[in-house]
């Protein structure tokens, strides 16, 4: 069945979270995720937190960047929160701003030998495999964790360009589309994930993850320019889902006919009113599940 969230952004003060997570839950919400975006919020820690506030609603972290995160940690982390939170925590991992993994020593020269190396250790890390591996990024020599995950856990991957996205079709169990993302881009994502795996002889379901922003009620697409401003998209990725509640879902229906599996609303970075926003998203979500 096809899910429908909402997104705790790290320009919303820490503490607010727990109630967010709980608010969200009564409103009939799927999911609620969480960014990790440096140099604000753990995403770690933070989709703990909203995990231990809730009891049936799924935790999400979108995305924890690779380059800042030994393989052999993010997996530790990943397993002990499987094990906490059995099948409620959905795991996104990227390449990061380069800007911001410069900042911190972190750039890699090739993001894409870095997601090639790091996605495939970190499935059969979780998987319970003893792995070596000696790559250009990622160096492990018999390394196995002591409390694996008792399920399987899908390991999604975030992408943009072309080459990124056929690669998170090829290494990783599911593909994050990021804000600014339109209905024919998951479509034409979707067709380039699905050659990708075909040519790499992988078969299965595959999740697509699409953020975008919405905003709700009269003057909606008015308020929205600002916030494609802070977020520098232009073009066709000025996009979002805007109106009345009918509006909304048929924007949202329009991402899942394109083949997303996954649809995250996104506020305005500083959403005046948290509460309503995330009552809003629920009464989408009745509408679409109902």
């Amino acid at each position: 069945m096809a899910s429908l969230g909402t997104i705790f952004q790290p320009t919303f003060a820490p503490e607010r979270l727990r109630w967010a997570a709980r608010r969200a839950e009564a409103a009939g919400i799927d999911e609620l995720w969480v960014f990790e975006d440096c140099f604000k919020e753990s995403g770690i820690a933070a989709m703990v937190a909203a995990l231990a506030a809730t009891d049936r609603l799924r935790i999400g972290v979108g995305i924890l960047p690779m380059p800042l995160r030994n393989v052999a940690i993010t997996a530790m982390e990943l397993a002990t929160i499987e094990r906490l939170f059995p099948g409620r925590a959905r795991f996104g991992v990227g390449h990061g701003v380069l800007d911001w993994m410069g900042q911190v020593g972190r750039r890699v020269a090739s993001p894409l030998t870095l997601m090639r190396e790091y996605v495939p250790a970190l499935q059969r890390l979780l998987a319970g495999d003893e792995v070596t591996a000696d790559g250009r990024y990622v160096q492990l020599d018999a390394v196995r964790l002591g409390w694996p995950p008792e399920g399987r856990v899908p390991v999604l991957a975030a992408g943009e360009g072309p080459k990124t996205i056929a690669l998170t079709g090829t290494v990783a169990d599911g593909t994050v589309l990021t804000t600014g993302t339109t209905p024919e881009m998951v479509r034409s994502a979707v067709e380039r994930i699905a050659a990708a795996r075909h040519a790499s002889g992988r078969d299965g379901a595959h999740e697509v993850v699409v953020f975008t922003h919405a905003e709700f009620g009269e003057g909606a697409a008015e308020r929205m320019e600002s916030e494609f401003d802070l977020w520098n998209l232009s073009g066709e990725r000025r996009f979002a889902a805007t109106g009345p509640d009918a509006e909304i879902e048929t924007t949202v229906r329009r991402f899942l006919d394109a083949g997303a599996t996954t649809v995250l609303l996104q506020s305005r970075s500083h959403e005046p009113d948290l509460d309503g926003y995330i009552d809003a998203v629920g009464r989408i979500a009745a509408r679409l599940h109902g």
